[in-house]
């Protein structure tokens, strides 16, 4: 089974408007809200893919009945730990700029990480487990060296999307996949990398310290796969760029549901690129139908 593990899940409210006049009254012309968070989105993706999955993390109040009530229409299932706070609300105001107003989150009490703890000690060497995004601000980012480890010590895979810091961490775990982007590789490093060749021997380094698979993302520039043994170059795919929001979850989802079923590495790289690539041509994540045909679409060379 795939669990994903969303430790500070949202409510994205989505706010259209042609300007934005800061002090003003502000009619929009459009909303919409979707259940966020990284791991939320990488369940929803993996269910588009028929991939059996059940997320798991903190949420609470009626922000986070929103999200379960999300999760049920979509056939997802969730084992959330439930808080005393409300789960956050993420305002992502779209008009001449963009503008997004992120909440804090809510406290996490002892007790409630206690009992995530509890339930990821409950998992088995035939599990993958997917870390992604931020912490509570009270746990710090610090808290998903504990959970990978404690993670890991079942035999459980683990998946780890994160930035800086908190993804050389993870490394100490060997994690079945990181995915930074070229920016993210490059921060990592202290180093400004846009030449493919150089972004490969960074994303070596990435391996050489415990990861297994290593991507590479870089938007319109394609993306990049790195092992121990080879590298995969993805061309980019030509589209409308319409969200890049959730796209680097969907190509975690698309690598992580077709790495558990098949153990093919390239063929899990093809779906991670055909799925990231339908959402940034969507205007939410990317249907089933949408990413099928992306997947047709792409094209990988041997490095």
């Amino acid at each position: 089974m795939i669990y994903t593990v969303t430790l500070n899940p949202s409510i994205d409210f989505i706010v259209r408007l042609d300007q934005l006049e800061l002090g003003q009254v502000n009619r929009m012309k459009s909303d919409d809200k979707f259940a966020g968070g990284k791991g939320i989105n990488v369940s929803r993706i993996l269910q588009r893919l028929g991939k059996s999955n059940q997320a798991t993390g903190f949420l609470g109040g009626f922000t986070g009945r929103f999200i379960t009530d999300v999760l049920d229409q979509e056939g997802i299932p969730h084992q959330f730990v439930q808080v005393a706070g409300d789960t956050r609300i993420n305002v992502k105001v779209k008009a001449d700029q963009e503008t997004e107003i992120n909440g804090p989150g809510p406290e996490i009490l002892p007790t409630a990480l206690a009992e995530l703890k509890s339930f990821l000690t409950g998992l088995g060497a035939e599990d993958v487990v997917v870390f992604a995004g931020s912490s509570p601000a009270n746990l710090g980012n610090e808290i998903y060296r504990d959970l990978i480890g404690l993670t890991r010590e079942t035999g459980a895979a683990v998946v780890c999307d994160f930035e800086g810091q908190t993804l050389l961490d993870s490394l100490q775990h060997q994690p079945l996949l990181v995915k930074p982007n070229n920016h993210e590789l490059g921060a990592i490093y202290g180093r400004e990398l846009s030449d493919l060749a150089e972004i490969q021997e960074y994303a070596g380094k990435l391996i050489q310290a415990g990861a297994q698979h290593v991507i590479i993302s870089m938007a319109g520039d394609g993306a990049l796969l790195v092992t121990a043994e080879e590298a995969y170059f993805a061309k980019p795919i030509k589209g409308e760029v319409k969200n890049s929001v959730g796209a680097g979850d969907s190509m975690v989802a698309g690598f992580t549901g077709a790495y558990a079923a098949t153990q093919d590495a390239l063929e899990a790289f093809k779906w991670g690129v055909a799925c990231g690539t339908a959402t940034t041509f969507s205007d939410d994540l990317a249907t089933a139908d949408y990413i099928q045909e992306m997947y047709q679409q792409v094209e990988v060379e041997k490095r």
